[in-house]
């Protein structure tokens, strides 16, 4: 079993590792989080934005929405008509949890009209996450496999009735997938610093999306986890607002969100870009128990002739000692960096890593290095191709 997390803000290239790793996965599956993720997959001349349905679909490859995912019924059914008419078969192939919970009209409204109240915003996606979950801990949400007792509107009706042979005991078919020892993979969707409790609070989502909720959100022991797969950006991007101590306001910060395209999935919105912060990565690695790292987004540095890496912070003159959780803290600090030599040439076409220029090579070996962590995946293009392994 193979937990896939993101180790920044979100945005980080889930998707297309997740793609790249399926092709050896027996499951993939969905632990937490709603319509308000974007995985965007690139095959051959296609590309794919997906928002509920995990990555792996696009590899015809089993798939499922955990117990820890809220599901808008109406977005779900739309992304998988977008599927069928793509020529993608989910029938025997896609999975819904009974016990995941469902995003209803009322929780979108309330979503919406909260975030129009708060004097300082959150920056929530209005896709009725929240209080979606809300309900959930509340214990007066709706699960999916008790839709047909719950106050649904016609048009949730109409959607239900469309998902009604996707549910299933979901937990019981991976229980079974992994005695038979069938490789899983869990597809996490935002990032650690987004993560309800280990994130920028109050600038999270409502959701675990490190890697313990990998398991409280599949139904999966955590003594079956193998591995746990950190995808970070080799720069740091986030969407929305909250504290960003490496966040580039200049030339540079335009010029990495114009290379990298660095618009959100789900939103659209323009993500702010910064430095690559190892004071973040190495958080991300002790709370998630990170085995390796996948480096993603390594061509967009191509042109810069030296590049800075947050390696400390310090505050108040003293250098602290891991990363803060208060949020005047993080919002004070001033960032330590580490200047590294650029290069110039473009990586598209790199297949493996010797092909890399020198410089990019020792950048992520200073990566590895500062974080004690292994590089096991390297992208440098949008392409499935276009990942290289040691």
């Amino acid at each position: 079993m193979q937990i896939i997390v993101g180790a920044q803000w979100g945005d980080e290239g889930k998707g297309k590792i997740v793609d790249y790793l399926s092709e050896h996965a027996d499951w993939i599956v969905r632990y937490q989080g709603g319509n308000n993720a974007g995985h965007t997959v690139i095959v051959g001349e296609e590309t794919f934005k997906l928002h509920l349905v995990p990555s792996g679909i696009c590899r015809n490859k089993r798939s499922i929405l955990g117990n820890g995912v809220v599901l808008n019924p109406i977005a779900l059914v739309n992304e998988l008509e977008a599927l069928h008419a793509r020529g993608f078969q989910t029938e025997g192939r896609f999975f819904i949890s009974e016990r995941a919970h469902l995003i209803l009209h009322q929780h979108l409204a309330q979503d919406q009209a909260e975030e129009a109240g708060r004097s300082q915003k959150v920056g929530t996606t209005g896709k009725g996450i929240g209080p979606a979950y809300m309900a959930k801990v509340a214990r007066s949400g709706v699960r999916a496999g008790a839709w047909q007792t719950a106050e649904l509107n016609a048009e949730e009706q109409a959607a239900m009735q469309k998902l009604r042979p996707y549910l299933a005991n979901t937990e019981h078919l991976l229980h079974e997938a992994l005695e038979k020892g069938e490789h899983i993979l869990l597809e996490g969707a935002q990032g650690t610093f987004l993560d309800i409790d280990h994130g920028t609070y109050p600038f999270v989502t409502s959701s675990n999306c490190s890697s313990g909720g990998a398991c409280t959100g599949s139904g999966l022991p955590p003594t079956a986890v193998r591995s746990v797969t950190g995808i970070l950006k080799a720069y740091t991007t986030r969407v929305g607002n909250g504290p960003f101590p490496t966040e580039l306001t200049d030339d540079t910060g335009t010029y990495l969100q114009q290379q990298g395209h660095e618009f959100g999935t789900t939103t659209g919105r323009i993500r702010r870009c910064g430095w690559l912060d190892l004071v973040m990565a190495n958080y991300a690695r002790r709370i998630n128990g990170i085995t390796e790292w996948a480096i993603t987004k390594l061509d967009v540095l191509s042109g810069l002739e030296q590049i800075q890496v947050c390696t400390a912070y310090q505050h108040q003159g003293q250098t602290l000692a891991g990363y803060p959780s208060q949020l005047q803290t993080l919002e004070n600090l001033t960032p330590i960096y580490t200047s590294l030599p650029g290069w110039s040439e473009s990586l598209a076409e790199c297949r493996q890593l010797s092909d890399l220029p020198a410089n990019a090579r020792h950048y992520l070996n200073f990566i590895a290095e500062q974080t004690h962590t292994p590089i096991a995946y390297v992208s440098v293009g949008p392409e499935r191709n276009q990942t290289l392994m040691p």
